[in-house]
């Protein structure tokens, strides 16, 4: 949220844009005028929301890497719920079930989740770096931020994440669907911390 001569404008989301990063006021809210003086400040509750459900995506990414070798073709996500798609043409019986038992368990090993940055030529040593099937990091990085979930999970990743798989908490997969032959969509649902 910004906060300006007493007010407080909530920003819902960011767009880039030919000038910059250009705010989103939520509807309704004032926006301050042009060179106002504002202070950022971080809606503690939906930040660590956020932090969970990132974190629950990459576990659910790595699972289905680790077991079915499928790459990432989009995702999406808010607060406590996000949509990860896989090139993933066969769904097996009992998948949704299986795929859900499978990311609880690796949310229940408590694994760490660290956030390092290497130097290009080194990131790009690691064979799994990067899981989406259309992505690559941005070439003209000498750095390139990685998160890894130890034991299941290293990416290239700029967002922000829980230290643990634990703090993610119980995810809920709350729907498989077919989006064309060679595309799974999974939906997921975090349970309240």
């Amino acid at each position: 949220m910004l906060l300006w001569q007493g007010v407080q404008t909530r920003v819902v989301d960011a767009r880039k844009s030919d000038d910059g990063p250009r705010l989103i006021p939520a509807p309704g809210d004032p926006v301050p005028p042009a060179g106002a003086t504002v202070r950022g400040a971080i809606d503690d509750t939906r930040r660590s929301t956020l932090m969970r459900t990132h974190s629950g995506l990459h576990i659910l990414c790595g699972t289905v890497f680790r077991d079915f070798g499928a790459l990432v073709t989009g995702g999406n996500m808010q607060p406590g719920e996000a949509r990860m798609d896989f090139n993933l043409p066969e769904v097996p019986p009992g998948f949704k079930q299986a795929l859900e038992d499978a990311v609880n368990a690796e949310v229940a090993a408590d694994r760490k989740i660290v956030a390092r940055v290497l130097p290009r030529e080194e990131a790009l040593q690691i064979p799994t770096l990067v899981r989406t099937q259309d992505a690559l990091p941005p070439l003209h990085e000498p750095e390139i931020r990685i998160i890894d979930i130890v034991g299941l999970d290293v990416q290239a990743d700029g967002g922000t994440h829980v230290a643990s798989t634990a703090q993610v908490g119980r995810v809920e997969v709350v729907k498989v669907e077919s989006k064309g032959r060679q595309n799974r969509r999974v939906r997921i649902r975090l349970a309240p911390a």
